[in-house]
């Protein structure tokens, strides 16, 4: 069972669930998207896998989730909300602070005046569905650290063809943006997870762990 706490920020409580490895070689923080919660499949399977392999993670629940709004307030107070939790957290070890979505966002924002080591960004938004020209990706450029990108392969929020080709990025077959695959897919919704998780494992320890130790 993870642990729990509230964390106070200026525009109300936070929730933190926390699931630690007993010997941690990364701290892996993680967000929700503007629409969805801690409870979305990949943070799920993400929490409940990676501690077993030396990770910690932390699934930060914003405030408007804990107050049951529905929509997230505007960027720069996503961010001040995401920095205020991470001070009081202040997790051991390397941090990988990322996210899903608009969380992605705030992550490459906010990673590098943190000291993250790395941002993980979970079907990061690159434009809002059919409007390529209102592009994010001088967020995702604009991290400057270490930056992986798990992407679905039928994303509207931005496809993996485009990105550029120096971005990182792995890509979940036949996935959407929340993840999620048509039941006619070549691989399982297990399957589909399975691939967020490996992605994120291997670049943590490839890129963050590894770091580490040599």
């Amino acid at each position: 069972m993870p642990t729990q706490r509230t964390v106070g920020t200026p525009v109300g409580d936070a929730r933190v669930f926390g699931y630690r490895a007993r010997k941690p070689v990364a701290a892996l923080v993680l967000t929700h998207g503007a629409g969805g919660g801690v409870d979305a499949a990949d943070l799920v399977r993400i929490a409940a896998d990676l501690p077993g392999q030396g990770i910690s993670v932390s699934l930060v629940e914003m405030p408007w989730r804990v107050q049951g709004k529905k929509l997230a307030p505007r960027p720069a107070v996503i961010d001040e909300t995401y920095l205020a939790v991470l001070a009081a957290l202040k997790p051991g070890g390397p941090l990988v602070l990322g996210g899903r979505s608009a969380g992605a966002r705030s992550a490459c924002r906010i990673g590098a005046r943190v000291g993250a080591a790395g941002v993980l960004a979970l079907s990061f938004p690159l434009h809002p569905p059919g409007k390529p020209e209102k592009s994010r990706l001088d967020e995702l450029t604009g991290a400057g650290i270490p930056t992986l990108v798990v992407q679905g392969e039928r994303d509207p929020f931005g496809r993996p063809e485009e990105f550029p080709d120096d971005v990182e990025l792995a890509v979940v077959p036949a996935a959407d943006h929340g993840m999620k695959v048509p039941k006619r897919a070549p691989l399982s919704q297990d399957d589909a997870l399975a691939v967020v998780r490996e992605a994120t494992l291997d670049w943590i320890v490839r890129e963050i762990a590894g770091n580490r130790t040599g």
